[in-house]
């Protein structure tokens, strides 16, 4: 019995282990995110890709060297032929041969208009701009992440208010009753008190709901597919955070513009587009090449040894070869002018997204700045509510005041504290936006 005790309570604890193991931070959210994201990661394969590109054009700068060898056998089955000397046969042809050639050959180009190393500051751009589209997803991972995590944190704080305005309406509702068995109260007044009762409950269940599907999309988003127990570590939102001052929309623009990588990804691809004009020019200009081999043979037909027949058949050269172009179907003032095109598409995307990011810091900005001034009136409104709610529910009890007055002052009250809540958290995070932005 003792055994079976001490069994039930290490899986209890550890069942309690296991359940706070899945309490998350904001931060363990995100580190666990930007490990383990399936885009990031293919991100970071786009990138290793366009790394071993670069490299292989910088080794295309250099040299190449070659050795090739061929090896035949030949049967010719009717071929006849011998030496006769002093009446006797010295040799006799045969009617099998095998003959070996070896080849050592490289090439060089030396100049083809700057193509090559031009190649490989283009390829060093694509890798820049490989990372920095990884770090734009991180980025925009991180505010989800963040939005995900305020909105559990205030339908959390909405779960609270939900909680209390249903056990004042139980308070109210038991009340109710006491009166209507003596006669105070009518019963059409107690079932009103009866329907705000249970419109309480279905307002706490809703707002359950809220935080259950918020933490889901926080789960979706991390891609954990177990059914393991999630939760997040609830932090206190004071009345500092909200009201602390707010960042002007020039100053966050003016870091935004220098340090958002999808703005520096943009400016990359005007880079990107005058380094392929340049390529592209260079296509109106010769291509010069050095070549240089050594060869050798050898044959079963000749009786000297193998070595000797290669070094007796050893040819070594090398030359070199210009390419001019003469007329190429237009192809090279083709690719001069869809570079063009593609440097003035890429500044009009430097603008476009240079336009969005203000607005969005603006809409930001607005929304912090409004919802922290609803949030100093809403407060007092809240207390206001709270004071007179709180009045009328003892005038109530005592017969003082009617079931209607009661629940217009649990109305006002319910009302002041969803606006507070609301707008709280919306200061917050639109502030939190503003610095994330910043940075």
């Amino acid at each position: 019995m003792t055994k079976y005790l001490v069994t039930i309570l290490g899986a209890i604890l550890l069942l309690s282990q296991t359940i706070q193991a899945r309490t998350w931070t904001y931060e363990e959210c995100l580190d666990y995110c930007l490990t383990n994201n399936i885009s990031l990661q293919k991100l970071g394969l786009t990138r290793q890709t366009a790394f071993e590109t670069l490299k292989a054009s910088e080794a295309a700068l250099f040299p190449s060297l070659n050795f090739t060898t061929n090896q035949n056998v030949a049967y010719q089955p009717w071929k006849q032929g011998m030496t006769i000397q002093n009446n006797e046969v010295q040799t006799v042809t045969k009617k099998t041969s095998y003959n070996g050639a070896y080849t050592l050959g490289g090439n060089w180009t030396v100049w083809n208009g700057n193509r090559n190393h031009n190649q490989v500051k283009l390829n060093d751009v694509a890798e820049q701009a490989a990372a920095e589209d990884s770090i734009v997803k991180a980025r925009s991972l991180e505010e989800q992440l963040a939005l995900l995590f305020v909105r559990i944190l205030y339908s959390k704080e909405a779960v609270k208010v939900s909680e209390k305005t249903l056990e004042a309406s139980k308070v109210n509702e038991n009340r109710g009753m006491e009166m209507y068995r003596v006669g105070s109260l009518s019963k059409a007044a107690l079932s009103q008190l009866t329907s705000q009762r249970a419109q309480d409950e279905y307002n706490l269940v809703q707002s359950e709901s809220n935080v259950r599907n918020y933490k889901r999309q926080l789960k979706a988003l991390l891609q954990i597919t177990d059914e393991d127990e999630f939760d997040v570590v609830e932090t206190q939102a004071t009345d500092a955070m909200a009201l602390q001052p707010i960042p002007s929309v020039q100053s966050v623009y003016e870091a935004a513009v220098e340090n958002r990588p999808e703005i520096k990804r943009a400016r990359l691809s005007v880079e990107s587009a005058n380094i392929q004009r340049r390529i592209a020019t260079a296509q109106y200009l010769p291509t010069v090449t050095l070549n240089a081999s050594a060869t050798s043979n050898h044959s079963s037909q000749n009786n000297n040894a193998w070595g000797t027949q290669l070094k007796n058949g050893l040819n070594i050269g090398g030359g070199f070869s210009v390419n001019v172009p003469i007329f190429d179907r237009r192809e090279a003032r083709t690719a001069v002018n869809k570079a063009n095109i593609q440097k003035q598409q890429a500044l009009l995307d430097i603008r476009d997204k240079e336009t969005t990011l203000y607005s969005t810091i603006s809409d930001f900005w607005i929304q912090a700045y409004n919802n922290q001034q609803q949030y100093k009136s809403a407060k007092v409104s809240t207390e206001s509510a709270q004071t007179s709610y709180d009045l009328l529910s003892e005038q109530f009890q005592v017969g003082l005041k009617n079931i209607v007055e009661l629940q217009e002052g649990k109305t006002r009250l319910l009302t002041a504290q969803q606006s507070e809540l609301q707008a709280k958290y919306t200061t917050i995070y639109c502030i939190k936006m503003l610095e994330f932005y910043k940075k």
